[in-house]
């Protein structure tokens, strides 16, 4: 069973920024041959894509791309997310996901899931 920690969370200014980490728990693990996605859910509201690795390249959500970079570590089977000039409306718990192959935007389309990690914007 794979696991899937986030962490990097917390409370930041408007403005600011914040890099979360999620590292593949248990080996073996195929890192490279899974898609590594992140996702959020801010309260009363449905999870939505942010950004994901896939293969040798990523995609976003275009309203966070110029904002949110996504990267991966093979090595340490680990993926980044540095989120720059952080907005209130970004508060929200942020996920990390593992989808075998593909590059869906689709939460159904991720296998794994991470516990998510807190982010709060403020004003």
């Amino acid at each position: 069973q794979v696991q899937l920690v986030e962490s990097g969370g917390g409370l930041v200014q408007a403005g600011g920024s914040l890099r979360l980490s999620c590292a593949a728990s248990e080996r073996p693990f195929t890192f490279g041959g899974y898609t590594m996605g992140w996702f959020r859910q801010a309260p009363g509201k449905e999870r939505e894509f942010v950004a994901a690795w896939s293969w040798t390249y990523p995609y976003y959500t275009d309203s966070m791309k110029d904002r949110f970079t996504i990267s991966r570590d093979y090595a340490n089977n680990t993926v980044y997310l540095q989120m720059n000039s952080l907005k209130p409306e970004d508060t929200a718990v942020y996920y990390c996901a593992a989808q075998r192959g593909g590059s869906s935007k689709y939460a159904e389309a991720f296998e794994y899931w991470g516990q998510g990690t807190q982010v709060t914007v403020s004003s």
